[in-house]
């Protein structure tokens, strides 16, 4: 699993047909500081996730283990959406906090 922030959605009017119906979100890669490292990636959503959130989302093969991707070609999936997080006992992200 990777922790990313939703940045937006992509709109993909043509696509495999197996894929209608999914929604896109461009994802930013994030650190455990949850600063963006300058990557990023588009994932299915399959936990209702909107802009601004951090997200847990996996990748590969593990992408298409969910009840919304199975035997569909996604490569990335966001599976959670964070609550919160801490580091060696400090916290470091509360939803809702700024």
């Amino acid at each position: 699993m990777n922790l990313a922030k939703v940045l937006g959605r992509v709109v993909a009017t043509r696509k495999e047909e197996s894929l209608d119906g999914l929604k896109l979100l461009v994802l930013g890669i994030a650190g455990p500081d949850g600063k963006l490292s300058g990557g990023s990636v588009v994932a299915v959503d399959a936990v209702g996730a909107g802009e601004g959130e951090y997200v847990l989302y996996a990748s590969g093969s593990s992408a298409r283990q969910t009840a919304v991707t199975d035997k569909r070609p996604v490569d990335a999936v966001v599976m959670a959406i964070v609550d919160s997080w801490d580091i060696e006992g400090e916290e470091k992200y509360r939803k809702g906090d700024g």
